[in-house]
């Protein structure tokens, strides 16, 4: 289980405890949290869970797989550090992470 803070783009903390094994998306969406739409349910095909990861974390996510960057290609306001949450599984080690959502997701 780990601690994850979601960022609004307005500046919006959420703070929930996620249990392993499942998806930074998935857990923001079962908790109501607003920015991460998540159309596709997960399936890596829509870039509506993109989210913005500190350097400082990406050691410790998997590394990004080529269906992950065709989509980001698509996204709006994509940067360096924007990963989709759906392909990024909670994991002890993630605990305290902090991820920030887009002004949109389309």
């Amino acid at each position: 289980m780990a601690k994850i803070t979601y960022i609004e783009h307005c500046g919006t903390e959420h703070t929930i405890e996620v249990a392993n094994g499942i998806s930074i998306m998935e857990a923001a969406m079962k908790a109501g949290i607003p920015g991460i739409d998540g159309d596709c349910g997960g399936a890596c095909s829509c870039g509506t869970c993109m989210v913005f990861v500190p350097e400082t974390w990406w050691g410790m996510l998997p590394d990004m797989k080529p269906m992950e960057k065709t989509i980001l290609q698509f996204c709006d306001e994509v940067a360096e550090n924007s990963r989709l949450s759906c392909q990024l599984v909670v994991s002890d080690e993630l605990e305290g992470i902090r991820v920030t959502m887009p002004e949109n997701q389309y």
